[in-house]
């Protein structure tokens, strides 16, 4: 969707107001610590241009399945403190997102000043887009700057209902992921290769459907690939698959064969007796797989023609691991691939846009994750839009825009 569609942090006064900032504070936390900030820092654009403009910052965000109660330990507190960290500032804390505490704290900003208000799961009305949540809420802020896109396929009242009852635009990172999406897959340059992995074809069957009006190569991988070569005819061994996806499976290679889109399936595979970092493995052809041994990554082969088959390409989307990512050594195929996406874009200015938790490790790992056009951070919001879903506060943020207009 292009900004045109909605309205943007310039097209707002936002001088001196109080803005409600929804951002995505649900970052990794292991022995109580914060293992990965990257969701934070991307926050500091739409952070640092407010403070900038005077306004008075109070962050509306969820951590964790608290499930409409208090949980101590999902309490944004301690996020609130490496965001402060992060931005050189001592970001102050609401014990709650509504109520006396939160207008006290947001009343108690000087100019420019942050505050982040406590998780919004812990009420119960939180999930199901209350509107009475949703108008305690509105009454802390003069508008809204929505900036979690990973939030926006939820329709929850700090990402629904809220956003109809102030005026609302796009915060830079939420900006930034939209008009990136629109690069790949809404006006690209062509020709479009999508790579899309995974364990399953069931949980990426509105992906493939989708992708397939929409690109010109689809390059598959991870355990969905076994179904697919199972249902040429191939015997995969114990390898894991979808034995009832196989009619479906035969009916996507039907429909990319009659809508141009190449599919391009392992010719070659990494197999072992058992998923286990020590297993012995080998590589075999894709349609010579042993009885024995199970498929758990792409082979040598494969990552050389999906690397000269995506350099013929000018968009890539990608989605999902070629192998058993977690487990080395069936992590190389992925990573071959997140090293050939990277070199594509850096040498042939290719558009490339990535997304989902193992595709982000994976170019984490690789040290390749700032090589790309695009990472999203958006997990399940990105999957939706990879579906063609329009997401509920994508949808807001054009009526938003609409009734902008419509007040002139």
């Amino acid at each position: 969707m292009l900004s045109q569609d909605y309205l943007t942090l310039e097209d707002m006064d936002v001088a001196g107001k109080r803005v409600l900032l929804r951002a995505d504070l649900n970052v990794p936390v292991k022995g109580g610590k914060i293992t990965d900030r990257t969701r934070l820092e991307r926050l500091r654009p739409t952070i640092e241009y407010l403070a900038g403009q005077n306004a008075k910052i109070a962050i509306l965000a969820h951590f964790g399945r608290p499930e409409g109660q208090p949980v101590p330990e999902l309490s944004l507190r301690p996020v609130a403190e490496e965001l402060g960290r992060i931005l050189g500032i001592e970001a102050a804390f609401a014990k709650d997102c509504v109520g006396p505490e939160a207008l006290e704290a947001i009343a108690k900003l000087r100019p420019g000043g942050v505050a982040v208000l406590e998780n919004t799961r812990f009420h119960p009305g939180e999930e199901v887009n209350d509107p009475d949540l949703a108008a305690h809420m509105a009454a802390l802020g003069d508008l809204v700057v929505m900036d979690a896109f990973s939030a926006a396929h939820r329709a929850h009242a700090s990402t629904g209902k809220l956003l109809e009852l102030l005026p609302a635009c796009a915060g830079r990172l939420m900006q930034a992921e939209l008009e990136a999406l629109d690069r790949a897959l809404g006006s690209p340059q062509r020709p479009v290769a999508a790579v899309v992995g995974g364990a399953k074809v069931s949980s990426k069957l509105g992906v493939l459907k989708h992708l397939l009006d929409k690109v010109d190569l689809m390059v598959l991988g991870g355990g969905m690939a076994n179904t697919f070569l199972a249902a040429q005819g191939h015997g995969i061994g114990k390898s894991l698959f979808e034995s009832e996806m196989l009619p479906t499976a035969r009916a996507i290679m039907n429909t990319a064969n009659e809508r141009g889109c190449r599919l391009l399936l392992p010719q070659d595979v990494v197999v072992a007796p058992a998923l286990k970092p020590d297993a012995q493995t080998q590589t075999v052809a894709a349609d010579q797989v042993p009885d024995t041994q199970m498929i758990l990554d792409i082979g040598p082969k494969s990552s050389a023609e999906i690397t000269e088959e995506l350099g013929k390409c000018r968009t890539i989307v990608w989605n999902g691991p070629m192998g058993v990512f977690e487990t080395p050594p069936f992590d190389r195929g992925t990573r071959d691939v997140a090293l050939a996406v990277a070199a594509l874009t850096r040498t042939q200015n290719i558009i490339s846009v990535a997304g989902g938790g193992e595709t982000d490790a994976a170019l984490a790992a690789t040290g390749q994750t700032d090589n790309l056009t695009y990472v999203s951070t958006a997990g399940g919001a990105f999957l939706e839009w990879l579906e063609g879903r329009e997401l509920p506060s994508v949808a807001l943020l054009k009526q938003a825009k609409m009734r902008a207009k419509a007040a002139v």
